[in-house]
């Protein structure tokens, strides 16, 4: 429904996002503006729609990207175990101990603010924990009957690998894409609100409510609704990751 929201909801309006009527500016929620106006007078049900969009594709994007570097990189450390496996685990320790806000700062130096750098700011230390996650699944399947007649007949690793092992994780994969999806939002709206996120002329929902928390005591609808669908997409996605989880895992799962 958020989704369908953000998809048809600047069509169903009718409005621009980009566009406002000064005299019309912070209008409370009525049935012509569903959501209110801004400082601008733009109508913010079509600027919430518009900057959903965007939450939604850093998050779906810098999740799957997470997904794939961590996938690659747990099943390789796995697989070959011994002092390739402890380096590589070393590494991943040390990218997550540095602190997130000043790999956001340094991205944004660097390659300047935008989506493009919320997703670099936020994928460089993100895949370790799903780098963790798989090879913790990798090391429990490797010495599987299956996987030991792959070796004896001469199966090269990389197959092994791509083929027998990380096939055997996709439930896993799965469920995990569900809890990251999450934290890229909420950090996407972090680094919007605190301004080295989405830049003007482009929104989403944290630049929604930065821009409104300065005026949050004299019109708190501005705030509400960008951080209601924050709350409520997190929240769904969460949910659903719970029942992927319940429906994967045979341990897990509740008959009646």
């Amino acid at each position: 429904l958020i989704i369908f929201i953000c998809l048809v909801g600047p069509i169903i309006s009718g409005r621009s996002a980009d566009e406002g009527i000064l005299k019309e500016k912070n209008l409370p929620p009525s049935f012509m503006f569903w959501f209110g106006t801004d400082e601008l007078g733009r109508d913010l049900f079509t600027r919430v729609c518009r900057g959903g969009r965007v939450s939604l594709f850093i998050a779906l994007t810098g999740a799957v990207i997470d997904m794939t570097i961590g996938l690659i990189y747990g099943g390789i450390s796995a697989y070959a175990g011994g002092k390739v496996d402890i380096v590589m685990m070393r590494i991943v320790e040390i990218l997550s101990s540095i602190p997130y806000l000043i790999v956001a700062v340094l991205v944004s130096l660097v390659f300047g603010k935008g989506i493009c750098s919320i997703i670099i700011a936020m994928t460089i230390t993100g895949w370790c924990f799903t780098a963790r996650l798989v090879r913790g699944q990798v090391l429990q399947i490797k010495n599987l009957d299956f996987v030991l007649a792959a070796r004896a007949l001469g199966t090269k690793p990389f197959k092994i690998i791509t083929k027998h092992l990380l096939p055997n994780t996709v439930s896993i994969m799965i469920i995990a894409l569900t809890f990251n999806i999450p934290s890229f939002i909420f950090g996407e709206a972090f680094l919007s609100y605190i301004g080295l996120g989405i830049q003007p002329p482009y929104t989403s929902w944290g630049r929604l409510a930065s821009e409104a928390q300065k005026t949050m005591l004299f019109y708190p609808y501005q705030l509400f609704f960008p951080a209601l669908f924050i709350s409520l997409t997190s929240l769904s996605i969460q949910i659903i990751g719970d029942a992927l989880r319940d429906a994967m895992d045979p341990h897990l799962r509740k008959y009646k």
